[in-house]
């Protein structure tokens, strides 16, 4: 099975848009003013128990899948025992990656075996709180794997220091168990003055938010993106 992911470029560094940034009183008019730009369409899900507030639902999604020009990523940041239940909503929903968190568990691991049967990406995303090892259950079986470079669902917070090395870390332990297809994301602190370092540690897609919607000029600001070049080992 061809997944989106893989017919993206590996040359270059995605951009991956965060739609928690647009205006979403005039959402459908901020998609399309980033349409030309983005790679893929970010859009968080939150329960207000895994993280501190509610965001985005599978109806609204179902309607920015019918009108996205570019893929479309949830990313679930919500508690174990509905991330089945989550996964499978989105992915009816039109999704075309589905994140979890490693946090979830066993109930993680289902919703990738939900996924897959269904025939959409699977993801997995791992807290600052969390040590890297967590993931090791899930990397055989996903397609991107998403680190926070920031406390989960908190807006506009700068990068950790403990982002950059955590990013080269998990790229070392991909290359040593073969898994140098999997795509790594940066979500969280995403600044001009982050992004290089984040590239250089091995990111391949970065989750703007401010970034890009707070742009004057799209085109200076992505073409800026897109000449960050080849990804370091």
């Amino acid at each position: 099975m061809t997944l989106f992911l893989d017919t993206l470029p590996r040359t270059r560094l995605l951009a991956e848009i965060s739609l928690w940034s647009a205006d979403l009183l005039n959402l459908e008019r901020d998609m399309a003013r980033i349409a030309p730009y983005g790679d893929i369409l970010h859009v968080d899900v939150a329960d207000a128990r895994f993280t501190p507030g509610f965001l985005f639902f599978p109806d609204l999604v179902a309607r920015i899948a019918d009108v996205a020009q570019a893929p479309v990523h949830v990313h679930l940041m919500t508690q174990g025992d509905i991330v089945v239940d989550q996964a499978r909503q989105f992915a009816e929903a039109g999704a075309d990656l589905v994140t979890v968190h490693a946090e979830t568990g066993a109930e993680g691991l289902a919703a990738l075996d939900l996924l897959a049967a269904r025939g959409t990406a699977g993801g997995v995303a791992l807290t600052l709180d969390q040590p890297l090892a967590a993931l090791d259950p899930f990397l055989p079986r996903v397609a991107m794997v998403t680190l926070m470079g920031t406390r989960i669902g908190i807006k506009g917070a700068g990068l950790d220091p403990e982002a950059v090395p955590r990013i080269r870390a998990l790229r070392q332990t991909l290359a040593a168990q073969g898994l140098g297809r999997v795509r790594v994301a940066a979500d969280g602190g995403i600044r001009d003055t982050t992004v290089p370092d984040l590239r250089a540690a091995g990111a391949d897609t970065v989750v703007m938010g401010s970034l890009a919607f707070g742009a004057d000029d799209l085109a200076a600001r992505f073409g800026w993106l897109r000449g960050l070049g080849v990804q370091e080992a």
